[in-house]
């Protein structure tokens, strides 16, 4: 089984700032891209920003110049360092991660159980 394990959420006043980590560890025979990915009250999730293993990061418009990702690939684990917060900002944040539990698994997307972002004005 995969787990992926996420802290670092909170509330913070706009123009703050925070640091998500999230873990993944279990049954990984390969990771393809680790992510974030956010959903507001009453809207769609949406990519945040996402890494590729030896790929181009991508951000959403959005957080672009606020927010960055970085990987520690010897732990499995990826980070969002969160500048410049706005109350725009506030959702429940979740890890993703896409990759084959063993050698002949399909690329699978897996998901931490979501951590609260909360900026306030």
């Amino acid at each position: 089984q995969v787990q992926l394990v996420e802290s670092g959420g909170g509330l913070v006043q706009a123009g703050g700032s925070l640091r998500l980590s999230c873990a993944a560890s279990g049954s990984i025979f390969s990771i393809n891209a680790m992510g974030w990915y956010r959903q507001a009250p009453g809207k769609e999730r949406e990519l945040v920003a996402s890494m590729p293993s030896g790929g181009s990061t991508k951000y959403a418009d959005s957080v672009k110049g606020r927010f960055t990702i970085s990987r520690d690939n010897a732990n499995n684990t990826v980070y969002l360092q969160m500048n410049s917060l706005k109350p725009e900002d506030t959702a429940v944040y979740y890890c993703n991660a896409r990759l084959r539990p063993r050698r002949w698994s399909v690329l699978g997307d897996y998901w931490g159980q979501g951590t609260q972002v909360t900026v306030s004005s």
